[in-house]
């Protein structure tokens, strides 16, 4: 066991993250790091890390299915048609974050991703051109970004999407496995690499 790894309930080392709360368990073995390719799946993902911003992911964890009821499990094609009822009435909902400047940048970026899906087939074909492979002698969870975040975070900010900070954006990529940013020595490390040998990069 090293610094960055600890036993789970099975004895197997993981990434040490996932024992700061009992419901990060089945997260990091179940769906962090894993490739995905669902457009409303990585929708969600930059929403909930935008939401995050300042907060604990926890927090918002804990509010999830919350937030996927109140933004029509963030198929963006409908939230790109809220308006400022709409605005009013997610102010009021207790069950998720309650900030008016990240509930407006879902809406606004729902319709950035309606535009980008126009142009370039699907939003997992922008997104995973942004694939990070790590360099030799780097290790995992050592940087909070990368220049491939630092640049889709550009990109994004550049055809107008909000609270996509380099940040959030390389959040964004270790949870939807387009980097594996599990530590050395996790049992979960070898599975996402075998997921993201087989996973079939979307555009290509």
């Amino acid at each position: 066991m090293s610094e960055n790894t600890i036993a789970g309930p099975d004895g197997k080392l993981r990434c040490r993250w996932c024992a700061a709360a009992p419901e990060f368990l089945h997260y990091h073995d179940q769906e962090w790091g894993f490739p995905v390719a669902d457009d409303h799946r990585l929708f969600e993902k930059l929403s909930l890390e935008g939401f995050q911003s300042g907060l604990s992911w926890r927090t918002i964890l804990a509010k999830r299915e919350n937030f996927r009821a109140a933004f029509l499990r963030f198929d963006f094609d409908r939230v790109a048609r809220f308006g400022a009822r709409d605005v009013t009435r997610l102010l009021k909902d207790e069950g998720i974050v309650r900030h008016r400047g990240k509930i407006e940048a879902v809406i606004n970026n729902a319709k950035r991703a309606r535009e980008l899906v126009q142009r370039e087939g699907s939003l997992a074909a922008f997104v995973w051109r942004y694939e990070t492979v790590a360099k030799p002698g780097t290790r995992a969870q050592d940087a909070s970004t990368s220049a491939e975040s630092i640049a889709l975070s550009k990109e994004l900010k550049k055809l107008g999407w909000q609270f996509v900070g380099p940040t959030t954006v390389y959040a964004f990529m270790q949870a939807m496995g387009l980097v594996n940013d599990h530590v050395d020595g996790c049992v979960v490390r070898a599975q996402v690499d075998r997921a993201r040998r087989t996973f079939v990069r979307p555009g290509r």
